[in-house]
Protein backbone atom coordinates (compact mmCIF):
# COMPACT_ATOMS: atom_id res chain seq x y z
CA UNK A 1 0.00 0.00 0.00
CA UNK A 2 3.01 2.66 1.10
CA UNK A 3 4.27 1.84 -2.72
CA UNK A 4 1.71 2.65 -4.22
CA UNK A 5 0.96 5.74 -2.65
CA UNK A 6 4.46 6.93 -3.09
CA UNK A 7 3.90 5.77 -6.77
CA UNK A 8 0.73 7.94 -6.79
CA UNK A 9 3.14 11.15 -5.42
CA UNK A 10 5.43 10.47 -8.08
CA UNK A 11 2.85 10.44 -11.13
CA UNK A 12 1.13 13.57 -9.55
CA UNK A 13 4.79 15.48 -10.11
CA UNK A 14 3.80 15.16 -13.82
CA UNK A 15 1.45 18.24 -13.52
CA UNK A 16 4.34 20.25 -12.76
CA UNK A 17 3.22 21.51 -16.13
CA UNK A 18 0.37 23.17 -14.92
CA UNK A 19 2.67 26.26 -13.45
CA UNK A 20 3.48 27.53 -17.02
CA UNK A 21 -0.48 27.92 -18.12
CA UNK A 22 0.44 31.90 -16.26
CA UNK A 23 3.02 32.35 -18.75
CA UNK A 24 2.15 33.94 -22.34
CA UNK A 25 3.04 32.40 -25.59
CA UNK A 26 6.16 34.65 -26.56
CA UNK A 27 7.68 33.73 -23.11
CA UNK A 28 6.98 30.08 -23.04
CA UNK A 29 8.07 30.11 -26.70
CA UNK A 30 11.50 31.63 -25.92
CA UNK A 31 11.86 28.87 -22.98
CA UNK A 32 10.68 25.47 -25.03
CA UNK A 33 14.26 24.75 -26.36
CA UNK A 34 15.80 25.32 -23.23
CA UNK A 35 13.69 22.65 -21.52
CA UNK A 36 13.92 20.45 -24.73
CA UNK A 37 17.96 20.95 -23.74
CA UNK A 38 17.10 19.98 -19.95
CA UNK A 39 15.46 17.14 -20.82
CA UNK A 40 18.15 15.90 -23.06
CA UNK A 41 20.67 16.36 -20.37
CA UNK A 42 18.33 14.58 -17.83
CA UNK A 43 17.62 11.88 -19.76
CA UNK A 44 21.72 11.29 -20.83
CA UNK A 45 22.04 12.08 -16.74
CA UNK A 46 19.73 9.16 -15.74
CA UNK A 47 21.03 6.28 -18.33
CA UNK A 48 24.59 6.82 -18.24
CA UNK A 49 24.73 7.68 -14.16
CA UNK A 50 22.11 6.05 -12.59
CA UNK A 51 20.60 3.12 -14.95
CA UNK A 52 23.70 1.46 -15.96
CA UNK A 53 25.80 1.89 -13.27
CA UNK A 54 23.29 0.56 -11.65
CA UNK A 55 22.48 -2.58 -13.29
CA UNK A 56 26.61 -2.98 -13.62
CA UNK A 57 26.66 -3.05 -9.82
CA UNK A 58 24.10 -5.99 -9.69
CA UNK A 59 25.26 -8.19 -12.32
CA UNK A 60 28.35 -6.46 -14.05
CA UNK A 61 28.91 -4.96 -17.75
CA UNK A 62 28.58 -8.17 -19.57
CA UNK A 63 26.89 -9.05 -22.58
CA UNK A 64 23.55 -9.03 -21.39
CA UNK A 65 23.81 -4.87 -20.34
CA UNK A 66 24.91 -4.50 -23.91
CA UNK A 67 22.53 -6.18 -25.87
CA UNK A 68 19.23 -5.47 -23.45
CA UNK A 69 20.75 -1.62 -23.76
CA UNK A 70 20.92 -1.95 -27.69
CA UNK A 71 17.69 -3.68 -27.52
CA UNK A 72 16.27 -0.66 -26.16
CA UNK A 73 17.95 2.16 -28.71
CA UNK A 74 16.48 -0.27 -32.00
CA UNK A 75 12.91 -1.15 -30.33
CA UNK A 76 12.40 3.06 -30.39
CA UNK A 77 13.98 3.43 -33.58
CA UNK A 78 11.06 0.57 -35.08
CA UNK A 79 8.40 2.86 -33.17
CA UNK A 80 9.59 5.84 -34.45
CA UNK A 81 9.88 4.86 -38.23
CA UNK A 82 6.74 3.29 -37.88
CA UNK A 83 5.18 6.71 -36.55
CA UNK A 84 7.07 8.65 -39.01
CA UNK A 85 5.55 6.54 -41.73
CA UNK A 86 2.15 7.07 -40.58
CA UNK A 87 3.00 10.64 -40.31
CA UNK A 88 3.50 10.39 -44.14
CA UNK A 89 0.73 8.67 -45.22
CA UNK A 90 -2.09 9.62 -42.89
CA UNK A 91 -0.73 13.42 -42.14
CA UNK A 92 -4.44 14.75 -41.96
CA UNK A 93 -5.31 11.72 -39.37
CA UNK A 94 -7.53 13.13 -36.42
CA UNK A 95 -5.39 10.58 -34.53
CA UNK A 96 -1.75 11.98 -35.96
CA UNK A 97 0.35 13.35 -33.34
CA UNK A 98 4.09 14.57 -34.38
CA UNK A 99 6.48 11.60 -33.80
CA UNK A 100 8.63 13.23 -31.41
CA UNK A 101 6.11 13.72 -29.05
CA UNK A 102 4.92 9.98 -29.04
CA UNK A 103 8.38 8.35 -28.77
CA UNK A 104 8.88 10.67 -26.10
CA UNK A 105 5.47 9.97 -24.32
CA UNK A 106 6.62 6.16 -24.93
CA UNK A 107 9.87 7.00 -22.95
CA UNK A 108 8.21 8.74 -20.38
CA UNK A 109 5.78 5.98 -19.77
CA UNK A 110 8.00 3.25 -19.73
CA UNK A 111 10.74 5.30 -17.36
CA UNK A 112 7.70 5.69 -15.18
CA UNK A 113 6.85 2.01 -15.30
CA UNK A 114 10.74 1.23 -14.12
CA UNK A 115 10.27 3.88 -11.40
CA UNK A 116 7.36 1.97 -10.22
CA UNK A 117 9.66 -1.55 -10.32
CA UNK A 118 12.06 0.21 -8.69
CA UNK A 119 9.78 1.86 -5.78
CA UNK A 120 8.33 -1.44 -4.79
CA UNK A 121 11.66 -3.59 -4.91
CA UNK A 122 13.43 -0.58 -2.35
CA UNK A 123 10.18 -0.94 -0.26
CA UNK A 124 10.77 -4.84 -0.49
CA UNK A 125 13.71 -4.46 1.10
CA UNK A 126 12.62 -2.26 3.93
CA UNK A 127 10.62 1.35 4.97
CA UNK A 128 13.70 3.48 5.02
CA UNK A 129 15.04 2.21 1.53
CA UNK A 130 11.34 2.69 -0.22
CA UNK A 131 11.10 6.03 1.47
CA UNK A 132 14.74 7.33 0.01
CA UNK A 133 14.36 5.79 -3.24
CA UNK A 134 10.99 7.50 -3.27
CA UNK A 135 12.73 10.75 -2.50
CA UNK A 136 15.13 10.62 -5.19
CA UNK A 137 12.90 9.46 -7.88
CA UNK A 138 10.56 12.45 -6.95
CA UNK A 139 13.53 15.01 -7.22
CA UNK A 140 14.49 13.49 -10.43
CA UNK A 141 11.17 13.72 -12.04
CA UNK A 142 10.70 17.28 -11.62
CA UNK A 143 13.44 18.05 -13.79
CA UNK A 144 12.50 15.57 -16.19
CA UNK A 145 8.52 16.31 -16.22
CA UNK A 146 9.24 19.54 -16.79
CA UNK A 147 11.64 18.92 -19.60
CA UNK A 148 9.09 16.40 -21.02
CA UNK A 149 6.39 19.00 -20.94
CA UNK A 150 8.95 21.25 -22.81
CA UNK A 151 9.11 18.62 -25.46
CA UNK A 152 5.57 18.24 -25.97
CA UNK A 153 4.98 21.60 -26.30
CA UNK A 154 7.42 21.94 -29.06
CA UNK A 155 6.22 19.03 -30.88
CA UNK A 156 2.52 20.95 -30.75
CA UNK A 157 0.67 20.12 -28.66
CA UNK A 158 -1.37 22.41 -26.51
CA UNK A 159 -0.44 22.93 -22.65
CA UNK A 160 -3.89 21.18 -22.06
CA UNK A 161 -3.37 18.34 -24.14
CA UNK A 162 0.38 17.94 -22.37
CA UNK A 163 -0.44 17.79 -19.30
CA UNK A 164 -3.21 15.28 -19.69
CA UNK A 165 -0.45 13.14 -21.92
CA UNK A 166 1.93 13.44 -19.62
CA UNK A 167 0.17 12.66 -16.40
CA UNK A 168 -1.56 9.37 -18.13
CA UNK A 169 2.22 8.13 -18.86
CA UNK A 170 3.02 9.42 -15.51
CA UNK A 171 0.28 6.45 -14.02
CA UNK A 172 2.67 3.42 -15.85
CA UNK A 173 4.55 4.26 -12.35
CA UNK A 174 1.40 2.77 -10.40
CA UNK A 175 1.26 -0.23 -13.08
CA UNK A 176 4.76 -0.94 -12.45
CA UNK A 177 4.29 -1.01 -8.83
CA UNK A 178 1.81 -3.97 -9.62
CA UNK A 179 3.53 -5.80 -11.75
CA UNK A 180 6.53 -5.87 -9.30
CA UNK A 181 4.36 -7.23 -6.52
CA UNK A 182 2.64 -9.73 -8.71
CA UNK A 183 5.62 -11.27 -10.56
CA UNK A 184 8.52 -11.01 -8.49
CA UNK A 185 8.16 -14.37 -7.29
CA UNK A 186 7.72 -16.05 -10.68
CA UNK A 187 10.25 -14.06 -12.49
CA UNK A 188 13.78 -13.54 -11.27
CA UNK A 189 16.34 -10.94 -12.72
CA UNK A 190 13.94 -8.45 -14.56
CA UNK A 191 15.46 -5.18 -13.85
CA UNK A 192 17.93 -6.63 -15.33
CA UNK A 193 16.70 -6.23 -18.51
CA UNK A 194 14.38 -3.44 -18.09
CA UNK A 195 16.77 -0.98 -16.80
CA UNK A 196 19.53 -1.56 -19.86
CA UNK A 197 16.59 -1.18 -21.86
CA UNK A 198 15.21 1.56 -20.13
CA UNK A 199 18.74 3.62 -20.62
CA UNK A 200 18.79 2.56 -24.59
CA UNK A 201 15.62 4.15 -24.54
CA UNK A 202 16.58 7.72 -22.93
CA UNK A 203 19.46 7.38 -25.12
CA UNK A 204 18.10 7.41 -28.23
CA UNK A 205 15.32 10.05 -27.79
CA UNK A 206 18.13 12.32 -26.49
CA UNK A 207 20.50 11.31 -29.18
CA UNK A 208 18.20 11.59 -31.87
CA UNK A 209 15.07 13.69 -31.05
CA UNK A 210 15.85 16.17 -28.95
CA UNK A 211 19.93 16.98 -29.56
CA UNK A 212 18.57 17.56 -33.08
CA UNK A 213 15.92 20.18 -31.98
CA UNK A 214 18.61 21.88 -30.22
CA UNK A 215 21.05 21.99 -33.22
CA UNK A 216 18.54 24.23 -35.14
CA UNK A 217 19.45 27.18 -32.83
CA UNK A 218 22.48 28.57 -34.19
CA UNK A 219 22.56 32.00 -32.71
CA UNK A 220 25.23 32.08 -30.07
CA UNK A 221 23.83 33.60 -26.85
CA UNK A 222 20.76 30.76 -27.07
CA UNK A 223 23.00 27.92 -28.25
CA UNK A 224 25.51 28.87 -24.86
CA UNK A 225 22.63 29.31 -22.51
CA UNK A 226 21.01 25.67 -24.69
CA UNK A 227 24.64 24.16 -23.71
CA UNK A 228 24.05 25.30 -19.55
CA UNK A 229 20.66 23.63 -19.62
CA UNK A 230 22.03 20.27 -21.31
CA UNK A 231 24.77 20.41 -18.37
CA UNK A 232 22.38 21.41 -15.65
CA UNK A 233 20.51 18.60 -16.42
CA UNK A 234 23.13 15.87 -16.61
CA UNK A 235 24.33 18.09 -13.36
CA UNK A 236 21.18 17.58 -11.87
CA UNK A 237 21.30 14.00 -12.09
CA UNK A 238 25.07 13.66 -10.57
CA UNK A 239 23.54 15.39 -7.87
CA UNK A 240 21.11 12.50 -6.82
CA UNK A 241 24.08 9.85 -6.54
CA UNK A 242 24.56 11.54 -3.26
CA UNK A 243 21.18 10.51 -2.00
CA UNK A 244 20.90 7.48 -3.63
Amino acid sequence: MVALLSALVISLVSLIGITTLSLNEKTLKNILLYLVSLSAGALLGDAFIHLLPEVVGEIGFGITVSLSTLFGILTFFVIEKILHWHHYHYPHSDVNMHPLAVTNLVGDGFHNLIDGIIIATSYMVNFPTGAATTLAVMLHEIPQEIGDFGVLLHAGLSRGKAIFYNFLTALTAIFGVLLTYLISDQVTGLNNFLVPFAAGGFIYIAGSDLIPEIHKEARTKESFLQLVSLVFGMFLMYLLVFLE
